[in-house]
């Protein structure tokens, strides 16, 4: 697991999913970074995750550090070979001590509440979903073919901060999550 985390409001857990890694990857981290303290699982295994994996949790137990949060911020843990249908007890345990869990994942691989993310393209490339999701903006602004949030543009300086670790609580983008907790996400 890399950092811990604390927080006064607890979020409960929300899942996911986009089919570009890297934006699926940045809005696990903005969900969590925006509940303040989180836990994200990584359900993908597409990331070289060093450290304990929700698989050595489910096979050898959690220690007391790992089913409660010792500080404020975001702690990400990898799934390791473990398939969901074996980690789900262990997930749910976790989300009831951590004020926030977030599941990254693919789409169809969660089935509690899942949020899509969308790229949001310009032209011949623009998404002709019109299904609820959270759309990112890549380039030009588009407005939209579906319902759901659209969030500020993404930095580069503010998507490493997010990949080295660092908070970003003031950023737009990341206070753009907010809302995302308490739509009801199917």
């Amino acid at each position: 697991m890399v950092g811990m985390g604390r927080s006064p409001a607890g979020r409960g857990l929300l899942a996911v999913h986009s089919a570009e890694p890297v934006l699926s990857l940045l809005s696990a981290l903005g969900l969590a970074q925006v509940a303040g303290s989180a836990l994200v699982v990584d359900l993908c295994r597409d990331l070289a995750l060093e450290g304990r994996t929700l698989s050595d949790l489910a096979s050898e137990g959690p220690s007391l550090t790992e089913l409660r949060p010792g500080r404020a911020g975001v702690a990400l843990l990898g799934s390791g070979p473990i398939t969901v249908d074996a980690a789900l007890p262990l997930i749910e345990a976790l989300s009831e001590a951590w004020p926030a869990v977030v599941i990254r994942c693919r789409e169809g691989q969660w089935e509690g509440r899942n949020v899509p993310v969308r790229a949001l393209l310009p032209g011949f490339l623009r998404s002709t979903d019109q299904e609820t999701a959270v759309w990112q903006p890549i380039g030009a602004a588009v407005r939209p073919p579906g319902p759901g949030p659209v969030l500020p543009r993404l930095t580069g300086s503010l998507v490493r901060r997010l990949l080295g670790g660092r908070t970003a609580l003031r950023a737009r983008w990341v206070r753009a999550w907010d809302s995302v907790w308490s739509m009801p996400w199917g």
